[in-house]
């Protein structure tokens, strides 16, 4: 793989940070596993391994094309698994109705998988022109044109603020506003243009400044925009809130969570919720410091490059 090469090939599903998921969770023959956005298995397949035929692994995710494709890794295994196509915040509801108490081993990994990038009907990548859609599950909610017809301007700042750490929050949301009232902005490609072509301000952000060697951007104009309208558009940031929450009654004693995450406010909503989860008795411990993946694992799947993964041990 040549340096700078920003996704993974596409067809290809690398799970991020693997060995240190593994060596959190330590899942062990007949215990119980959630994977709460199970993708195309690329952890599962590792976790349902351990736990073995006397195990478990209940799975969830929002994409149901996801679930297809992870259903035809896991059954080979034989191990015992469900999965189900609801949001991870409906754990508790799910474990419910499965008659289990709790589980021993939990994982979110909350970043988009390669294939959904690639996916241009999906439109979560502003580098393929597609319809501007970005919602997890097709069939409910509001697309990401939709919602960038009628979020106000203020809070479309916010949400590149508080989401996405944009630093020119105010001056795109105030250009995107200005940019539909002439026309819908509709194609992946459309937004992109728009935010490509503002991307030289009298005094431009160093983010936004083209390599001085490679003559590429250190980070494309489009790329927090689009990531702030997904997490709007799916409620990501409202459903780990759930799931933080709900985790303290799911978990067993003893128990494991490990959450990976992607952008500052997600990290800080889980450092935030151990830390509480921890100064009130109920986990024993929890990580100090997020891991991050190593260097080799940056090299060979760029999307690990932002990973942070956190973890908390139940009492």
């Amino acid at each position: 793989m040549r340096r700078g090469q920003r996704s993974t090939p596409e067809g290809q599903h690398l799970p991020v940070m693997l060995a240190e998921v593994l060596e959190v969770l330590k899942p062990q023959p007949g215990e119980i596993v959630a994977d709460c956005t199970t993708g195309w298995a690329g952890h599962a397949i590792e976790l349902i391994h351990r736990v073995g035929p006397s195990g478990r692994l209940i799975g969830f995710d929002l994409d149901s094309e996801n679930l297809s494709r992870a259903q035809a890794q896991l059954e080979p295994t034989g191990c015992p698994f469900s999965l189900h196509h609801v949001n991870f915040a409906a754990l508790p509801t799910v474990l419910a109705e499965l008659n289990v108490e709790g589980v021993d081993c939990l994982l979110a990994d909350l970043g988009m998988s390669s294939m959904q990038v690639d996916d241009v009907e999906r439109g979560f990548s502003y580098a393929r022109d597609g319809p501007l859609d970005m919602r997890m599950d097709r069939s409910r909610g509001r697309t990401a044109a939709e919602v960038l017809a009628t979020i106000s301007e203020s809070d479309l700042a916010a949400a590149l603020r508080d989401l996405a750490d944009e630093p020119e929050a105010e001056r795109v949301a105030k250009l995107l506003v200005e940019a539909r009232s002439k026309e819908k902005i509709e194609r992946t490609s459309q937004l992109a243009r728009l935010l490509l072509a503002a991307s030289q301000p009298e005094k431009p952000s160093p983010r936004w400044r083209l390599h001085p060697k490679r003559g590429k951007w250190n980070l494309h104009p489009a790329a927090r925009t689009f990531q702030a309208l997904r997490i709007l558009v799916n409620r990501e940031l409202a459903s780990l809130e759930q799931l933080l929450r709900m985790l303290l009654g799911c978990l067993r004693s003893g128990g494991r969570a490990a959450i990976i995450s992607f952008h500052s406010g997600e990290d800080r909503l889980v450092k935030n919720a151990f830390k509480a989860g921890l100064h009130a008795g109920i986990y024993e411990r929890i990580a100090e410091e997020p891991a991050r993946a190593s260097e080799q694992e940056k090299f060979s799947n760029p999307r690990s490059r932002s990973a942070k993964l956190r973890w908390a041990i139940r009492r």
